[in-house]
């Protein structure tokens, strides 16, 4: 027997508009007005920035200033440049390539959305028909499982910060989102057409992230198939493997067609793609459960749920899907010797649908439990936010110390525009508690819409009232444009032993020409020294006798990090 009995009041959908606008003020703050920052995006913007202003063996061949990055594959960085080209000029470039983040969101979340709303208008989904009538429509169903899948996602606290970097972990949950999408179309009407689709996913997330996930997935669903649905099975291999090969084919014939020098991409492609796969290690697994727990709250407690609440009917394909799709990556983690948020992104998408179904069958006491932990931690954090931003403004002792203390130098300014944003965005999560508690409301989507709210609530205070601080702590703009300074203005190069992050901050914010393949001497050195490498910048500094000590300096909130600069003597 079904485990859902549901009235169709409880499946009344939420305004589009509101969707729009939740959907909004999540991927915005944190795109406009900020800056590349350190161990976030600065070295994927650097990708970027250099192939849109480059010739096309920067396109095939992707770097910073000739220091060759980015082995996860180039689609991600094509994209980005793309957008940078287009909307450079209107946008400026770091919020030109955040156009690329803004689409990746966009087609993940629409494919999230969609499939829910395909599985939930499946026969086998639907809630038990009522002795008296009343139930909702399949339709209705549908639409409203997929509001719950959509905010699901968006609540999702691992997405929050890699979903607005630029990077190929946020395309390869996009598209991981839309391999879903239309896997559930394939099953759903053996639609040949889902099956091209799904193939040409594979093989862009082939070119987004490396061949181990697209490969798992794939046969995943072989497997499933071989279950379900032999026609669908053989979809799965005459069309979505020949199509997924395609675009890997071309591109690595592009290579092969290329010069030597630019042919080092695809070695450190391959390289990358094997250290993904080793035995299960203890250490894969306690990343896994340490980091999991949090990184996909609020899904995986409504997920689990699901899969205990259909049970009994555990071969549905709401439930058989993405369980399937969870399953396989969650192998492929523990097979993961690298410990990184990427191996936990590419999990939400299918968790958030499975974890949709899990809302028409869970226990009023336990949504009450997960509103009322939502409202009291998102709150709290909500709260100190804006009490550390007004100690700040005014001085108020305490906190406003301990803010300067890790920011020296920092200067706190009042902008208004995004003082107003936030204040009623506060408002509005007031007004979404009170009716929350106020009128205790049957549809199916409140027991998420606080997890969500609160934390897109949260990140929007963070990236509109503390954006200036986080921008002075990650960014190098302020050092770039010192040692610009202390170069000539005219035609310059300098030799450098940066790392990705500093090489592409310093080269766009400073202008400044790092040395390339093709230079043979330098006038200038730049050095860096952190607590890492202290003994191997020592005997560096040694061995520098013909320069000359210019400049020297650092981020004001980095005391680990040192910059020196150094010109040859003559």
């Amino acid at each position: 027997m079904k485990p859902v009995r549901l009235p169709a009041s409880a499946t009344i959908a939420l305004p589009r508009w509101g969707l729009v606008a939740l959907c909004l003020f999540y991927i915005l703050p944190g795109l406009v007005a900020r800056d590349p920052w350190k161990n976030i995006d600065a070295a994927n913007f650097g990708i970027e920035w250099t192939m849109a202003h480059g010739g096309w063996s920067d396109w095939l061949s992707p770097h910073i200033a000739s220091l060759h990055v980015g082995a996860e594959g180039p689609l991600a960085f094509w994209l980005g440049a793309l957008c940078i080209r287009l909307f450079g000029w209107l946008l400026g470039d770091p919020l030109a390539a955040g156009v690329a983040s803004i689409l990746f969101f966009l087609l993940g979340s629409l494919s999230v959305w969609h499939a829910a709303n395909l599985l939930g208008q499946r026969a086998e989904a639907q809630p038990l028909r009522l002795a008296f009538g009343g139930q909702p429509e399949p339709k209705d169903y549908g639409r409203t499982l997929a509001d719950g899948a959509l905010l699901i996602f968006l609540g999702s606290l691992g997405l929050l910060y890699p979903i607005h970097a630029t990077s190929a972990k946020a395309l390869q949950v996009a598209l991981v989102a839309y391999a879903i999408c239309e896997a559930v179309r394939l099953f759903d009407s053996g639609s040949g057409r889902a099956a091209l689709k799904l193939g040409l996913t594979l093989g862009l997330l082939v070119l987004a992230r490396g061949w181990v996930v697209p490969v798992g997935l794939w046969l995943g669903l072989v497997g499933l198939a071989a279950l379900r649905d032999r026609a669908s099975l053989l979809r799965l291999l005459t069309q979505s493997l020949p199509l997924a090969l395609a675009p890997v084919g071309a591109w690595l014939l592009v290579l092969h067609a290329a010069p030597d020098s630019l042919r080092s991409p695809l070695a450190d492609w391959l390289s990358w793609n094997a250290a993904q796969l080793s035995w299960p290690s203890w250490e894969s697994l306690r990343y896994l459960l340490k980091n999991g727990i949090w990184f996909t709250w609020p899904s995986w407690p409504f997920a689990g749920w699901a899969v205990y609440a259909w049970r009994k009917q555990f071969k549905a394909l709401h439930i058989a899907l993405p369980l399937a799709f969870f399953g396989t990556l969650l192998a492929l983690g523990l097979l993961n010797p690298v410990s990184e948020v990427g191996v936990l992104m590419p999990l939400l998408p299918p968790l958030a649908i499975l974890a949709a179904f899990g809302l028409p069958t869970m226990k009023r006491g336990a949504i009450n439990a997960v509103d009322w932990f939502s409202v009291m931690t998102l709150t709290m954090f909500a709260f100190g936010i804006w009490m550390y931003w007004v100690s700040l403004q005014t001085g108020w002792p305490l906190p406003a110390q301990k803010v300067l203390k890790l920011l020296p130098g920092f200067k706190p300014e009042f902008h208004a525009l995004p003082f107003l944003i936030a204040f009623f965005a506060t408002a509005g999560w007031i007004a979404l508690v009170h009716w929350r508690i106020s009128r205790r409301p049957s549809v199916l989507w409140r027991a998420v819409v606080l997890s969500s709210g609160g934390g897109i609530l949260c990140w929007l205070l963070l990236m509109t009232l503390w954006l200036p601080a986080f921008n002075y702590a990650r960014s190098y703009a302020g050092v770039a444009t010192e040692i610009a300074a202390r170069l000539p203005t005219e035609s310059h190069c300098v030799d450098t032993d940066v790392g990705p992050d500093q090489l592409a901050s310093f080269a766009y914010f400073g202008k400044i020409r790092f040395a390339q393949d093709s230079d043979a001497q330098c006038d200038y050195l730049l050095l860096q020294e952190n607590s890492h490498n202290k003994e191997e910048a020592a005997r560096v500094r040694n061995a520098v006798k013909q320069w000359q000590l210019i400049w020297e300096g650092r981020r004001p909130a980095d005391r680990d990090e040192r910059f020196r600069l150094y010109q040859r003597l003559r």
